[in-house]
């Protein structure tokens, strides 16, 4: 396949799955509606980032070893399924605020380099990212394929997956978006918070098809 069809095709299905709701989406949301665009954009970069553990194992073979092994799927389970539950439960322990509360800063307030910590570990522990890069790099990978593309392609997911997550923190940031869910914060927390516990419990529940 020539580099600008791969392109092309890579382009068309990662969009698609980077607008697919799934626990990236709901934790930006919750940190933009939480803490700001500021933070919002920190973990979108983190996001981004966490794509590089996958292209770097995909490029190297590894994704098709792990998607066809129970065992390292498992603990990638474990690991993934739990964090993405110890998240919802910070957010299910959200409280309304006081007229007090509101003269204060935000007890959480995550600093740039967490925010984007936050990020990296929620998409680079995601047990369904193996799976989805193995389909997706068997598309348009071959054996004469340069590395530099690859390279390539995997900078360009990483761009699509940013710039889609940008889009979502600055709709979430515009003022009377902003406004209308900042009136019901405590409660879009828990919200969001019982999303990710329901997305941890599904990936900790959900069988291997190896």
């Amino acid at each position: 396949m020539e580099f600008f069809q791969g392109l092309l095709l890579i382009t068309s299905i990662h969009i698609l799955a980077a607008a697919s709701p799934g626990p990236d989406f709901v934790l930006v949301s919750q940190q933009t509606l939480s803490n700001g665009k500021k933070s919002g954009l920190m973990c979108s970069i983190g996001i981004a980032l966490g794509l590089s553990i996958h292209i770097i194992y995909s490029a190297f073979g590894l994704a098709a070893i792990i998607a066809n092994s129970s065992s390292v799927l498992w603990a990638i389970k474990l690991l993934g399924g739990g964090y993405l539950i110890y998240l919802g439960v910070k957010g299910l322990r959200s409280r309304a605020s006081t007229n007090q509360d509101t003269q204060q800063p935000k007890a959480i307030k995550y600093s740039a380099k967490k925010s984007i910590g936050i990020g990296f570990l929620c998409n680079a522990l995601n047990p369904k990212a193996p799976i989805y890069f193995v389909s997706l790099f068997t598309l348009v990978l071959s054996p004469e394929m340069p590395l530099y593309h690859i390279a390539l392609y995997g900078l360009w997911m990483m761009l699509i997956q940013l710039a889609w997550f940008s889009l979502v923190v600055t709709l979430l940031s515009h003022p009377r978006i902003n406004k209308k869910f900042k009136e019901m914060g405590h409660l879009i927390d828990r919200v969001l918070g019982g999303a990710m516990i329901a997305l941890g419990l599904k990936v900790l529940l959900t069988r291997s098809s190896s």
